[in-house]
């Protein structure tokens, strides 16, 4: 395979696409399991191609039906994605179950592989049969490329679907961590999360586990009533209302513990407030930047330093 530059031609035309939920939307059927697959539905369709602002998503159309070996292929490209730890996510159109994705992106054959960048085609769309090791290839080349050009961004692992009364499989990356965590081992557990996050520092969860690791690190052997009441005689103290806030997080009261720093950073000025803000902005992370907790709370620390 030569190889494949990133461009922007143009964003993709999903007028031919049912509304979500539409009926006789179906799933793919191609059942991957890769923590770097999905397998595309018209439901779950705009909602990949949005994924393809954190980093390339790559699509590739397979018929079981017509053409066993385009899903051969479709299978290689999931192996060959899921080596380079989400910096790609491969996402899987079984044509015979969606035709309409294939019809509004005007797919004239089977097997074909197409790479997504910011919700555009980033390459010309790629005939196969492509081979498993032309596709590992491909795909350190572009991974080459993404890096020259500054593209760092990388894909979250995807929980897999998980039966009523089943537990979900643990993520075999922070499995270390896990386990730690499970043999009450706090300190190893920290150090475990650390080696995650220095290895990749966007991996949301990982941070978010190391954050939540420290909370607890921080707060072993620690007696309630006494943290309390320190952080009553001295509501200006850093560490006595850090260790509260802490407390306050592993209780489920997150907002009280936002509040608390919150207000605090408001009181203090200098090392005391850089101090305070460092250690909510750790809390941040443990919850995740996503959750409306979090967003009210960077609001609220915004208008504090401002």
């Amino acid at each position: 395979m030569s190889q494949q530059p990133f461009s922007r031609p143009g964003a993709i035309d999903l007028s031919g696409l049912s509304a979500p939920g539409a009926a006789g939307a179906a799933p793919s059927g191609g059942g991957v399991t890769s923590a770097y697959a999905v397998d595309v539905t018209e439901q779950n369709f705009q909602t990949v191609l949005e994924s393809s602002r954190t980093a390339p998503v790559v699509l590739v159309f397979h018929s079981p039906v017509q053409s066993p070996a385009s899903t051969q292929m479709a299978d290689d490209v999931v192996t060959a994605v899921a080596e380079h730890e989400g910096r790609f996510l491969a996402a899987v159109v079984n044509v015979d179950a969606v035709p309409a994705i294939a019809q509004a992106m005007q797919i004239p054959q089977v097997p074909l592989m197409l790479v997504l960048l910011d919700g555009r085609p980033a390459t010309q769309p790629m005939p196969g049969p492509i081979s498993l090791d032309e596709l590992r290839a491909l795909f350190t080349q572009l991974a080459q490329q993404l890096t020259a050009q500054g593209i760092t961004g990388r894909h979250q692992p995807r929980q897999a679907e998980v039966a009523e009364g089943e537990e979900a499989p643990v993520d075999p990356r922070y499995a270390a961590a896990q386990d730690a965590l499970g043999d009450g081992d706090i300190e190893r557990a920290v150090a475990e999360y650390q080696k995650l996050v220095d290895a990749n520092p966007a991996d949301a969860e990982a941070a978010a586990g190391l954050a939540m690791a420290k909370v607890l690190l921080r707060t072993t052997g620690v007696d309630l009533n006494e943290a309390r009441a320190a952080a009553a005689n001295n509501p200006n103290d850093v560490d006595a209302q850090t260790l509260v806030a802490d407390l306050d997080m592993l209780g489920g009261h997150v907002e009280d513990a936002f509040n608390r720093l919150v207000d605090l950073i408001r009181r203090v000025f200098g090392d005391d407030r850089d101090k305070a803000r460092t250690h909510l902005l750790g809390l941040f992370a443990a919850v995740g930047n996503d959750d409306p907790r979090v967003i009210r709370g960077r609001s609220n620390l915004a208008s504090a330093l401002f």
